[in-house]
């Protein structure tokens, strides 16, 4: 009993995370579905890298399948995925995030304003998937 138009679908389940997505609805019977266990993450953070001597500015990009630092120094560049990431520390009072990969690499990135919160909000997100997938949830493709 939905006038036919766009709406806002807005659904809920306790312990995942809400689902929302606008939807046309048209006259007659339609089936929506819904997966509350597939792990979503596209987020993408401006960052410095720091080197032993000097950085480089890039973008560090995640989704649910791997974390990747773009810029053009090629050679400063890299794909990882969430899985092999060792650690991924975030210290908000030295206002620095810090991967290592499971291979032993290490990187340092620093925000370009010196805005600790932007680094804090792309770390919970990535921390937030990976447990996720830990706990055997699967990630969107």
């Amino acid at each position: 009993n939905i006038k036919p138009g766009s709406h806002q679908l807005n659904l809920s389940a306790s312990g995942f995370d809400p689902f929302a997505q606008s939807i046309d609805v048209e006259a007659g019977p339609r089936d929506i579905m819904v997966r509350f266990r597939e792990v979503k993450l596209d987020v993408k953070l401006a960052v410095i890298h720091k080197h032993r001597i000097g950085n480089c500015k890039g973008e560090l990009v995640a989704n649910a399948q791997q974390i990747r630092y773009e810029t053009t120094n090629k050679d400063d560049a890299f794909t990882m995925a969430l899985t092999e990431l060792d650690s991924f520390e975030i210290d908000y009072l030295d206002k620095s995030l810090k991967l290592k990969s499971k291979k032993g690499k290490s990187y340092v990135f620093n925000d370009p304003d010196n805005n600790a919160d932007r680094l804090f909000v792309f770390h919970r997100d990535v921390t937030k998937a990976r447990d996720r997938i830990k706990a055997g949830d699967k990630p969107t493709q």
